[in-house]
């Protein structure tokens, strides 16, 4: 790699306890400006560059203030000081023109070295000299700011203030730096110097007024970054850093992307790859903290007495290394002199994380040895990670990788959604709403959701926050769900790309899933004789009832929906057969369409358990990746066919077509209108109050008709029917629904109360009607979507379609009634 010494804007943490001690925070974002470059050349791939004066852009956790907010900190005498106002100053040119200047941060004023004023507001400074009000400093007013935003004119500070800078590096403006290491003024003026920051404000005002240039303050919103360790301000301050050029790396990445070498899913995420990399910078890898990989670097002086150690300091000269000897021999070549004249000096800075991160791939493996692991397990296939850090750490992978081993790290790389709570809130302690995975696995009381809050470095202001936010969540605490739940629960969700808001109730739904599950594996086993010995699916299917080859069907079906789910991974498709096999085909209605088959003669039982086993042991295997433990335990109980001995799940073939081929759509379309007419059965005893009901079927399609009589006890079964029968013409005082074109339902009317139920209805029908009529005139309001917020809005849209199906099955069992009679 090429290393780069710099000099970048770095944030100061004053510890305010002790504000002699500092430390510097984690940089997160790397957007660097406009560089200075002057080159010393050291030979070979070690060439390293100063950069001079640069700036990075870091991200921190703000404060988001609306107007003059005493923060308290202890950094300050007085806590109202650490506010946020808009200050004003006046200057003046020195040729006599006077305009005021804004700032937010009037002691920084100390190291202004510019005005940057509207070429349409006060265009009478452009281009002139400005005395500075404390020190013997003059400088020039320049046009680019914005003459709304305060007085129309802004103090330019380089050294302290990202877009300052930026602006400095345009107009080659010096940097001039007043805040020291341990956070206290440190300028020439004496009745600054020495100063804490916050305190040096009110100093700066009361000099000013006493001048008489004081223009006042005014309310001002803006964004405050915030230390989330020490909550203090965190401020810009120049420090030295390393640097390594990133533009030839970022062109391979690209191209590998663009050339499909490597693959990104979703495809959205290519758009945010190409900016980052298409924009990129050299990166800032230098960190002062006492942990991390030390950076390799050395700087060369010359030993005491030696006639060239003088200029050799004067220069600055560093190289890189290994190890110390190799560094020391790279020094020597360059200046042609002895090792023994030479002492170098390694960098206390450590390396980014995430330049640690990105050697990870092959670097466990033994890397930089061609190691058996490296040549065998590198590179990998799939790495799946959160899109937040598809620059930071997956985008440097892949640059190291193809750097230092001509290989990409991976081919596909799947971003999963970011997870946030109930209420589509990015998850915070001070909020309260962080769902531990530990509590959903294994529950927690509201009372011990609440104890975990007293050991969190949280304020009493937060911590009550967060009590009244765990009580409004979590009334009785998460329930225990498990790990096969929670795990099934995050890949239901929504569609790629997508955030999640993870509901605990919800898991709590798919905890009761894992329990259908279970129990109708207790079922199939429970169902199977001593000693059971699976047949070969060869010798089954012959002699398998239409419901027996429907649920072969529609396991074969899944079977095929989850692979090609798993092949653009469609995690909530995946999610959604799989459930929709075991709740609504095999547990509602293969299971208990059986019932009466498993006690019919032996032939016919033994065929039944055979596909009832089958089903459940594809179906495990098919859950087996969501739900690891829950399948292994149903796995080893399950009895083994001769042609498969497995000792595990995890090491049983994953289910496919070609073990499962028995589709039959003609089939499906015939039972689903069976299972269709029992629905409107279970419907109309549901709304008419009936327990049984006797109901017959005219159906004019031959074939239609032999297979619903052949399924005409299986539909009176799974209906709770009293009695259900074919018939040739349509019967006298029934209900008619028509099922189909060719296909109707009628319903005997010999245990309904016509008047009774009719007056039910009607008036569960106005019921539903004013409900509905509330709702769409709160959606009506003009300021409603600009006003309700958003979680309300899904809310009411929930409603209305509810109330809509409602409203349209009441009406339809009204009109069924009046036609009846």
């Amino acid at each position: 790699m090429y290393f780069s010494f710099n000099v970048q804007l770095r944030p100061l943490i004053v510890d305010p306890e002790e504000p002699s001690k500092y430390s510097t925070a984690k940089v997160d974002s790397y957007k660097l400006y406009n560089l200075e470059r002057k080159t010393l050349k050291t030979g070979g791939a070690d060439s390293v560059t100063q950069h001079l004066n640069t700036v990075i852009n870091m991200e921190f956790p703000a404060m988001e203030l609306s107007s003059c907010t005493g923060l308290g900190l202890r950094t300050s005498k007085d806590a109202s000081s650490t506010s946020r106002p808009l200050d004003s100053l006046k200057v003046k040119a020195v040729k006599g023109h006077e305009t005021s200047a804004a700032t937010t941060r009037i002691r920084t004023m100390l190291g202004d070295i510019a005005i940057a004023v509207h070429p349409d507001d006060v265009n009478h400074l452009i281009g002139q000299k400005v005395q500075h009000l404390f020190v013997d400093r003059t400088f020039t007013a320049s046009e680019t700011v914005d003459k709304d935003f305060g007085t129309g004119a802004v103090k330019v500070t380089p050294a302290h203030d990202f877009n300052d800078y930026d602006l400095g590096e345009r107009y080659s403006l010096d940097s001039v730096t007043i805040l020291g290491g341990d956070g206290t003024i440190d300028c020439p003026v004496p009745r600054f110097n020495g100063l804490r920051r916050f305190d040096a404000r009110l100093e700066v005002i009361d000099a000013l007024k006493e001048k008489g240039l004081y223009g006042g303050q005014e309310e001002h919103a803006m964004v405050v970054p915030v230390c989330s360790r020490s909550s203090d301000i965190v401020e810009p301050l120049l420090k030295e850093q390393w640097f390594a050029r990133c533009d030839n790396l970022a062109t391979q990445a690209i191209a590998a992307v663009e050339s499909g070498e490597l693959s990104i899913c979703p495809k959205m995420h290519c758009k945010t790859w190409q900016h980052w990399l298409l924009n990129i910078r050299d990166w800032c890898i230098s960190r002062q903290l006492w942990w991390g990989h030390r950076i390799p670097a050395y700087r060369v002086s010359f030993r005491n007495g030696h006639p060239k150690n003088q200029k050799a300091d004067s220069e600055n000269m560093w190289v890189s290394g290994r190890c110390y000897q190799e560094a020391l021999e790279k020094a020597a070549a360059q200046l042609n002199v002895n090792e023994e004249h030479l002492e170098l000096t390694q960098d206390d800075d450590v390396l980014d994380t995430w330049f640690s991160s990105a050697l990870f791939p092959f670097a466990v493996h033994g890397w930089p040895s061609q190691t058996d692991d490296l040549d065998r397990f590198y590179p990998s296939t799939l790495l799946e990670t959160g899109h937040d850090i598809i620059f930071f750490w997956v985008a440097r992978m892949v640059m190291m990788g193809q750097k230092l081993t001509g290989r990409l790290p991976f081919k596909e790389v799947y971003f999963h959604s970011m997870v946030r709570d109930a209420h589509g809130r990015k998850m915070s302690k001070s909020l309260g709403n962080v769902i531990d995975p530990v509590d959903v696995i294994q529950g927690a009381s509201l009372e011990d959701l609440h104890a975990r809050l007293e050991g969190n470095l949280l304020d009493p202001a937060e911590k009550e926050r967060s009590r009244r936010g765990q009580a409004a969540d979590y009334p009785r605490g998460i329930p225990e769900c498990g790990t096969d739940a929670l795990r099934f629960t995050l890949c239901t969700y929504k569609a790629q790309g997508e955030d999640v808001n993870l509901d605990v109730n919800t898991v709590q739904t798919y905890r009761f899933f894992c329990n259908k599950i279970w129990n109708a594996a207790l079922f199939t086993l429970n169902a199977l004789p001593d000693n059971f010995e699976p047949s070969p699916m060869s010798e089954m299917l012959a002699d398998c009832s239409i419901m027996d080859r429907w649920i072969l069907s529609r396991l074969s079906d899944t079977t095929a929906t989850i692979y090609n789910g798993f092949q653009g991974y469609d995690f909530p498709i995946i999610t959604s057969a799989i459930h929709r096999f075991w709740v609504q085909n095999l547990c509602d209605v293969y299971l208990e369409s059986i019932k009466l088959s498993l006690r019919a003669d032996a032939h016919r039982a033994w065929v039944s358990r055979n596909v009832l086993l089958t089903c459940v042991d594809g179906g495990v295997r098919l859950i087996s990746p969501f739900m690891p433990y829950l399948s292994e335990e149903i796995f080893q109980r399950l009895p083994r066919r001769p042609e498969r001995e497995d000792p595990s799940i995890c090491v049983a073939p994953y289910p496919t077509t070609e073990e499962f081929p028995m589709f039959d759509g003609s089939l499906e379309e015939r039972v689903a209108l069976s299972l269709d007419i029992v629905n409107r059965i279970r419907s109309i005893q549901k709304e008419f109050g009936i327990s049984k009901l006797s109901g017959h079927i005219v159906c004019n399609n031959d074939d239609l008709r032999g297979v619903l009589s052949q399924l005409c006890p299986t539909m009176a079964t799974l209906s709770s029917c009293r009695k259900l029968q074919m018939t040739n013409q349509e019967p006298d005082r029934c209900l008619a629904t028509t099922v189909a074109s060719d296909c109707a339902l009628f319903v005997e009317m010999e245990y309904i109360d016509v008047p009774r139920v009719l007056e039910r209805l009607q008036a569960k029908l106005a019921k539903t009607s004013t409900g509905l009529k509330k709702i769409e005139a709160q959606r009506s309001i003009d300021s409603y979507e600009d006003k309700v917020p958003q979680n309300i809005r899904e809310k009411h849209d929930q409603q209305v379609e509810v109330l809509q199906a409602d409203s349209a099955r009441l009406s339809a069992a009204v009109a069924m009634l009046k036609t009846a009679r």
